[in-house]
Order: structure tokens, then sequence, then C-alpha cells
């Protein structure tokens, strides 16, 4: 069930990404057609299928059509990449051993996230995608394999930028926030999106 306070969170979410791209300017790229960073398989935290699953049901009510196609969609991804899934292909729970844990890095990479249209370049579920995406294109903290913090960003982005220019448009990340929210949900389950999708 989706917690309230996910509302919160996407809300400082939000503002923070609008913040950094102000800060950004025309170093940021990202617009909407842009679908560079909607390829490509990756984990979703238990919050992030739950806000998917609540927003699929929101979607179903208001929109059946569309709600529809991109069940469609999730269906086509599963039947394509499903046999490769490095994980439980029935309750769509990622492996957390070391092949699996290897092999979601490679996974599927060419796939367009079924909640992707297409043909408008747009993400049919917007409102309620996972916080990879939300937070997708500003420079962002990340752990390294060394343990060293490092500050990535969309490979689109910031061409010809300077570090200091970078990290001056640091996006503030409320994981702490997040973290917090996935300890009330006692889930500590990963899956992808195309999962999610079909609840």
């Amino acid at each position: 069930m989706l917690t309230a306070r996910d509302a919160e969170l996407v809300q400082i979410a939000d503002a923070s990404f609008a913040d950094a791209a102000r800060r950004a300017g025309p170093h940021l790229v990202c617009r909407p057609g842009c679908t560079q960073c909607c390829y490509g398989a990756f984990r979703i935290n238990a919050l992030d299928a739950a806000r998917l699953r609540s927003g699929m049901e929101a979607l179903r009510a208001a929109d059946p059509a569309t709600a529809e196609a991109i069940k469609a969609r999730a269906r086509a991804w599963l039947a394509e990449y499903g046999a490769d899934f490095p994980g439980h292909r029935n309750t769509g729970i990622l492996g957390t051993g070391v092949t699996d844990e290897e092999k979601i890095e490679s996974y599927a990479n060419d796939a367009p996230c079924p909640a992707l249209d297409l043909s408008t370049g747009l993400c049919s579920v917007y409102a309620f995608r996972p916080m990879t995406c939300r937070v997708f294109g500003p420079p962002v903290r990340a752990g390294s394999e060394s343990g060293a913090e490092a500050l990535g960003h969309c490979e689109l982005c910031f061409t010809g930028a300077t570090p200091e220019e970078v990290a001056a448009c640091e996006m503030d990340v409320p994981s702490d926030l997040e973290s917090e929210i996935l300890d009330e949900l006692s889930s500590e389950e990963e899956t992808v999106v195309a999962f999610a999708l079909l609840g």
C-alpha cells in the first residue's frame, strides 16, 4: 500500500529538480520527447513499485484505454526480456545473489521502458514515475565502487561545462526521507518497471 508520506517525498524531489534545473540553465537539456534515459532496465524499490501500481489504478479509472496500452507494452516487454530476468520470473522480485546482481547491470540495456509511449516520446505514467527517473539529468551524488561519492549527470547535459559549473547545479536528493518510508513499508524487495506496471 502506498504511504501518504510518498506525496511529500515526490513534492520535495520535484522541487529539488526544478531548483537544480533553474541553476543549470542551458546546461540541462532534458525536455519532453528526449528519451535517452528511457532505455534499459533498472532496479526500483518497493516504494517506486507501489507508486507505479497506484498510478496504474488511477489511470485505469480515468483512461482505461491508455492503461491497457501500457499493460500491453509491459506484457510485450516481459515476453521479450522475461526469460533472462535476474530474479523470480513469477513475482518479478530481483534476485540478490552475486550472479543476479551482476546480471542486472546489463539486463535489457537496449529495451525501451514499457511506460514510454514511442509515438510521442513521453512517459505514460510521468506523475507516478520512480525516483530514479525523477532525479535523472542534473548532477546527483552517487556512491562509487571505491566507496567515494561521485557527482554524475545525464551524458547529454553539461557538455562543455567546467567541474565547478557542474557542482554548482547539484541536485539535493531526499534519500533520507525515502529510506524512512521504505523502512515503514518493511520491504527490501526490488523489481523492474514492467512487473510493477502489471501489478
